[in-house]
């Protein structure tokens, strides 16, 4: 149970890895994903990166008990 805790921290640093970088693909002026999908991709990869978050602290703290 722990190792899953473990899996999904991980996920979630990648999922703000990506935020970050759409975040400055936006501020650049024209991402190379275009608009649309670059704002998708921020949305989905915040919601994603919270949801896995705390999932992963849930989880770590039930395998600690």
């Amino acid at each position: 149970m722990y190792v899953k805790a473990q899996l999904l921290l991980g996920l979630s640093m990648l999922l703000a890895i990506s935020f970050v970088a759409c975040g400055f693909a936006l501020a650049s002026g024209e991402p190379d994903w275009g608009p649309t999908a670059t704002w998708a991709t921020l949305a989905g990869s915040l919601a994603l990166c919270v949801f896995t978050f705390v999932r992963a602290v849930q989880m770590a703290r039930a395998a600690l008990k």
